[in-house]
């Protein structure tokens, strides 16, 4: 099959399915109407696998956006329920009662801060005790966790 017949086939497929209502559209329309467009007899094997192709793809586009989309409002969902410090700053989570970790902005950076918690006239205050991670450190910290973990099992097994 020639490049361009392949070109235009796949690029007016693709416009005709853009437009089309998805629950009321058929391969075998498609087709057709990619047929009539292009003034080619689109019946013939060689054609009919290629829409078929260029449909299946673009259904498992769509699909992959729309799960995307899903994800990204699970997301935002999370966050908007998300649990906050005392001084503003989003509660990733609790280690225990007084240790957690939150994110926040310190003289223009972001910080990953590990740390525990005090309580004075009814606040909950981070304490000097735990650690600040610069976005930097956090990355070089995260990329080792299967490092760490492995260090962990076998100290565990020589118990």
């Amino acid at each position: 099959m020639d490049a361009e017949i392949k070109g235009r086939i796949e690029t007016t497929v693709r416009r005709i399915l853009q437009g089309s209502n998805m629950d009321e559209v058929t391969e075998s329309k498609i087709r057709k109407q990619a047929a009539k467009e292009l003034d080619l007899d689109l019946s013939q094997p060689q054609y009919k696998a290629l829409v078929k192709q260029v449909v299946e793809l673009f259904i498992q586009e769509k699909q992959e956006e729309q799960e995307e989309e899903e994800e990204e409002n699970s997301q935002e969902e999370t966050y908007q329920d998300q649990e906050y410090d005392d001084e503003g700053n989003p509660i990733i989570c609790k280690l225990s009662a007084q240790r957690r970790v939150t994110i926040q902005e310190f003289r223009g950076k972001t910080l990953v801060s590990i740390r525990e918690y005090y309580r004075k006239d009814g606040k909950e205050l981070p304490s000097s005790k735990g650690i600040s991670l610069t976005e930097e450190q956090w990355s070089a910290l995260n990329k080792n966790i299967p490092a760490i973990e492995k260090a962990i099992q076998k100290l565990e097994s020589n118990m």
